[in-house]
């Protein structure tokens, strides 16, 4: 069995690299990609380059991290997966993959495929709410509505039942999208707040952001930063130190597999879920789609991609 797997060579330099996969290890499985997807926030600053985290790169480098697929061979050992089952698992850009039993997701057959594919990326999210851990009562802000702020609101409104979720984002679209998600009010700047809130969620990325947050959290209250800290330095303001605020950071989710089974039942009831792709592509087609993303001839918040 022949793997392509789409690899970044060097700055904006991607090339389909041509494998022959090994035999199946007795707990493995194989699986054939259906759906995948470019993580825009995550994923463009590698291909650029502008990753303030990786100053230094080394090449190559695997590219994704989001699959949606079919099993089509299991290991001799494998238990818990048949041939023909849907999984979610963690390799990227590749048409097939060989994976270990105990990472992959099984997908009920009666979960909608492309929402199912958010999985991941809404339990990296959903830990950042957990430790922050508001009531129903509290007020959170939330900074950016790109994919990680549009979950961590779809997970506060929904798992969590807060009332009141503002949000400040620059982007008109975004913040139309952001209210269907079920915040009470989407602000364009933070000057605009009226009052101070309990939590804050830190997803965009942008100092200027995080600058806010420290200034709209009340005295004792707590920020929590979800964004990958790939874009722009933070630095603490003189708010943090006036009221005693406390900042966490999150990375990668609690546990995907106990989060898949909530998030598997929840999503047929939220078809506006859906919304994060917004732009779609195919295989054939994705090289071209990093050189869109990457020129801005195109802004999705995600891409799904057919195989």
């Amino acid at each position: 069995m022949k793997q392509h797997s789409l690899e970044l060579n060097g700055r904006r330099l991607l090339k389909w690299q041509v494998r022959e996969l090994p035999p199946l290890d007795k707990n493995e499985v194989l699986i054939k990609t259906i759906l995948g997807s470019i993580s825009v926030g995550a994923e463009m600053p590698q291909y650029n380059e502008s990753d303030i985290t990786d100053v230094n790169p080394k090449y190559p480098k695997n590219t994704g991290y989001e699959n949606y697929g079919e099993v089509i061979s299991i290991g001799a050992n494998v238990q818990s997966l048949q041939i023909g089952d849907r999984v979610i698992a963690f390799y990227g850009h590749k048409d097939f993959s060989i994976a270990k039993e105990n990472n992959v997701i099984p997908v009920p057959k009666d979960t909608p495929c492309s929402p199912a594919l958010l999985t991941i990326l809404s339990c990296d999210s959903a830990k950042g709410v957990l430790k922050l851990d508001p009531n129903r009562e509290e007020k959170v802000l939330v900074t950016g509505m790109g994919a990680m702020g549009l979950l961590a609101v779809y997970f506060l409104k929904n798992y969590v039942g807060v009332d009141q979720v503002d949000i400040i984002e620059p982007d008109v679209c975004r913040r139309d999208i952001a209210r269907n998600f079920g915040v009470k009010s989407a602000f364009e700047i933070q000057n605009q707040l009226g009052y101070e809130y309990d939590f804050g969620i830190e997803c965009s990325g942008k100092y200027s952001a995080f600058q806010a947050l420290q200034k709209s959290i009340k005295k004792d209250g707590e920020i929590c930063i979800l964004s990958d800290g790939n874009k722009e330095e933070f630095r603490l303001q003189p708010e943090f130190y006036e009221k005693e605020l406390r900042i966490v950071g999150s990375s990668d989710g609690w546990d995907y597999k106990k989060h898949s089974q909530w998030f598997f039942k929840h999503v047929k009831k939220t078809p506006y879920i859906d919304q994060l792709f917004q732009y779609e592509t195919s295989k054939e087609n994705l090289i071209q789609c990093f050189k869109d993303l990457s020129k801005g001839t195109i802004k999705p918040l995600k891409v799904l991609v057919h195989y």
